[in-house]
């Protein structure tokens, strides 16, 4: 599928200003929506929209499938009537450039449970029919969810394959006797789940009636200690006990020398493709609703991937395997119609991950970042892009542009200043202006790179498990935009979209 020609912003939801020491749904993010509105934008690129897990990272879940019930907004349930302001307010946290996870998690934790007690206890017929219907429409993936966190939190969070056996390997008894014995915990899930699905959707739509098209982010691999995993075990490389054999990762690349070793456990695809991929069908049929379009996180793991032992202690003893390829993107063309997909394709880019690209028009990624470190031929120079790719000045994964120019060796900033005809005081702008002007369809840049925002504002360093994803900005913050400086190179670039 093509792209207009376009512009917009990457933040997540957990960025946004707010009271509850968190990002949410609420006031804050319609605020953020109509800055894009504002400026001409009618992209606003997120992260997984998942319940986080280990080290509170959105790209290790406890669902392929679930929301991420700490987006949602206590606003909001206050304006339903589910809790009282004088509630909220005992729960609201000074406002900070980090979340506070421990704080936020424990107040809403609170919050959620009084709320949906007063949900139940007042659920009227026409209420109780769509939470019906939302139960059925989900049910591939909401009942064994449920009943897995009720699980999770019983045991605290353990890997599920340490539990007790009979419940970790699914005993039918079991699971009749624990979803007794969690009911009260499984209805906190199961409505849990459906708010986040009417506040997201709610916002989406918000977004869509301003021309906002919310691009999504669907982590090829899932997280070993999931439902997904405990609920379809045949689908992973795990044993009878659920142990991981054969994990994900990638050899050593631009971000780690000894590469990076996920420990996800790798899919076992004779067993997807026996059943017509019909877990990943279901996959990309929700992120199509959920979503306008999708960026598909680490691309060339479905052509080829990095197949690691469980018991390796990094990523470089590895090896490339062939992935399911052009079998599975076919079914799924097939089954879902057009697919809205970004292809995220960047470190070694083979022929074969451009050939599957390609094949179904899937734009790649262009990161401005990584463009000064050889000679003009260098891919990632503006002047080498081609017209169906998306550029970006960095993405999450990325330092800030100050804070990456600040760091980078003198042999890149003389190219970056040779290039850009500047003195880097601004470089971050002279990073826009390039993306702007750049043949690529669609130009998308970090928040923090509109904001002037240094290296003390990055998301995510790849290859940590702690001090990540905690930045949040603040309303000073937000104020200082420039939208005028916006406005005028969208314009300039003609990356205006009025349909």
């Amino acid at each position: 599928m093509r792209f207009p020609r376009s512009c917009g912003t990457l933040v997540h939801p957990t960025s946004f200003p707010g009271k509850y020491g968190i990002g949410d749904f609420g006031h804050e993010a319609r605020v953020f929506l109509d800055f894009l509105e504002r400026t001409s934008q009618t992209i606003w690129q997120v992260l997984p929209l998942t319940p986080t897990g280990y080290g509170n990272s959105p790209y290790a879940s406890f669902s392929a499938f679930a929301g991420n019930p700490y987006l949602i907004s206590p606003d909001i349930l206050v304006s339903k009537g589910l809790l009282t302001k004088a509630e909220a307010a005992k729960t609201e946290l000074p406002a900070k450039v980090e979340v506070d996870y421990d704080k936020a998690f424990s107040n809403k934790d609170a919050l959620f449970k009084i709320a949906s007690e007063r949900f139940y206890a007042n659920l009227s017929a026409g209420d109780e029919k769509e939470f019906k219907a939302f139960k059925k429409e989900n049910t591939h993936w909401l009942d064994d969810y449920v009943l897995f966190m009720a699980c999770a939190l019983h045991y605290k969070k353990q890997p599920w394959n340490t539990w007790d056996k009979d419940i970790a390997q699914r005993n039918p008894e079991a699971l009749k006797a624990y979803k007794k014995k969690f009911k009260d915990e499984i209805e906190l899930q199961y409505w849990m789940q459906y708010e986040f699905d009417n506040q997201w959707m709610d916002l989406k739509r918000y977004a869509n009636k301003k021309n906002i098209r919310v691009v999504g982010d669907i982590p090829i691999f899932v997280d070993h200690n999931s439902s997904d995993v405990w609920a379809n075990p045949k689908y992973f490389e795990v044993d009878a006990q659920g142990n991981r054999v054969l994990v994900a990762g990638v050899p050593p690349d631009y971000f780690s020398e000894t590469g990076q070793l996920w420990g996800n456990p790798q899919y076992n695809w004779k067993e997807l493709e026996k059943d017509g991929f019909s877990w990943w069908v279901d996959r990309f049929k929700h992120m199509f609703k959920t979503c306008d379009a999708i960026r598909v996180d680490h691309f060339r793991g479905f052509d080829e991937y990095w197949e690691v032992k469980a018991d390796e202690k990094t990523a470089i003893d590895g090896k490339w395997v062939q992935g399911p390829g052009e079998k599975l993107f076919d079914t799924i063309l097939k089954e879902c119609g057009e697919l809205p997909i970004i292809a995220e394709d960047l470190g070694f880019v083979t022929d074969g991950v451009e050939k599957l690209r390609d094949k179904y028009a899937f734009p790649g990624m262009k990161i401005i970042q990584f463009a000064f470190d050889a000679d003009s031929k260098n891919a990632f120079l503006p002047h080498n892009y081609v017209q169906n790719s998306v550029v970006y000045t960095g993405t999450h994964d990325n330092d800030t542009t100050i804070g990456w120019f600040n760091q980078a060796p003198e042999g890149e900033k003389h190219r970056v200043r040779i290039y850009t005809k500047s003195d880097g005081a601004e470089i971050n702008w002279e990073f826009i202006r390039l993306g702007m002007l750049s043949v690529s369809d669609q130009a998308i840049f970090p928040l923090q790179d509109y904001m002037n925002l240094d290296g003390a504002h990055r998301m995510n360093f790849p290859g940590t498990s702690s001090g990540n994803w905690l930045w949040r900005y603040t309303d000073a913050m937000f104020s200082s935009l420039d939208e005028d400086r916006i406005r005028f190179l969208i314009g300039l670039s003609n990356r205006k979209n009025d349909t």
